[in-house]
């Protein structure tokens, strides 16, 4: 297993994407197994962990991940994200989202960022974040002042990199032209492309992306066949009873190329992903430590031009029924 780089900062080839071990994201969990999952993903090479203070309740997601990573911290890259924990009497940012509850809210304005940090850094028992990126642009802030703000956290020794967070090419280029931006991270995988602009801007400016939801959210492993109550899944219209089995039917020549190159469906959407840019590093979250191995294992697999060719043209008869969007990671 390679390193990756993102910028100038050093990855393993996937990461690990820590929402997962929170309650409320894949229904209820406990600390024992959130913190195996944590652990095990570090054991099999996972060495970017991504959490952010707005995963589960009063930055529960990054205490996890500051726990797990106690005694290991030279192992891993901590990467977290902020501007949806709003503090006490600052105005929430309001902006629609596709997603059945409607809107989202942050609230990005320079004057909270060290604050935003300093309690990050708190929680994860580290005096330093990787990389650090704003969750969402808030539609209120100049993203160019928001970036400021982490620029100047970059210069105080509390950050090492910048990243950016579901974002757009414009956006990229601006932050960009205020401090080097290492990644940015947006949905990217087989049933969810990234955006060409988006994708040129990076290469251009020599920005790693890191790709959240590669798995579309656990539907790539070609295993979910219904969504449980307390699962964030039941938001989104891809995981509706309808459009679920329809996509199932539909993704059934991918899982046919996975079978016979003796590989899971799941590990072929990260292995296909990486070839997509030498700069992209998945992040995939699971619960379960042979599924985290499973995952890590699929940087070691090479898909060769006829491979992909045969992906890609699978991949083009295949149109995902429902909104592709997924909760903002």
């Amino acid at each position: 297993m390679t390193e990756r780089m993102l910028g100038a900062l050093a990855s393993s080839p996937i990461g690990f994407g820590a929402m997962v071990v929170s309650p409320g994201m894949y229904g209820d969990i406990d600390e024992e197994r959130g913190q195996a999952a944590l652990h095990a993903a570090i054991d099999a090479g996972a060495r970017l962990i991504d959490t952010a203070d707005g995963y589960g309740a009063d930055g529960h997601n990054e205490r996890a991940v500051g726990r797990a990573v106690r005694e290991r911290r030279d192992e891993v890259v901590l990467a977290t994200k902020f501007g949806f924990r709003i503090p006490d009497g600052a105005e929430p940012h309001r902006f629609p989202v596709n997603y059945a509850f409607g809107e989202l809210a942050v609230n990005c304005a320079p004057e909270y960022v060290r604050g935003y940090a300093e309690q990050s850094l708190r929680n994860l028992g580290t005096d330093v974040i990787d990389l650090y990126y704003p969750h969402f642009p808030d539609p209120q802030v100049p993203f160019e002042e928001t970036v400021g703000a982490v620029a100047e956290l970059i210069g105080d020794g509390l950050v090492r990199h910048l990243g950016l967070s579901n974002v757009t090419a414009a956006q990229l280029r601006a932050a960009h032209a205020v401090h080097p931006v290492a990644a940015v991270q947006v949905q990217w995988s087989m049933w969810q492309p990234i955006d060409a602009a988006l994708l040129a801007a990076a290469r251009e400016l020599g920005v790693g992306v890191v790709a959240w939801s590669p798995l579309g959210g656990g539907f790539l492993t070609g295993t979910v066949r219904q969504v449980a109550d307390g699962d964030f899944r039941q938001q989104i219209s891809r995981f509706s009873a309808e459009n679920l089995a329809a996509n199932n039917d539909r993704y059934a020549p991918v899982r046919a190329i996975a079978a016979e190159l003796g590989v899971t469906p799941g590990q072929l959407a990260l292995a296909w992903l990486l070839r997509q840019y030498e700069h992209v590093v998945p992040i995939p979250g699971s619960r379960t430590p042979a599924h985290i191995a499973e995952n890590q294992a699929a940087a070691d697999l090479v898909l060769d031009d006829a491979v992909l060719e045969r992906i890609d043209k699978a991949l083009a008869e295949f149109a995902p029924a429902g909104v592709g969007a997924l909760l903002p990671h």
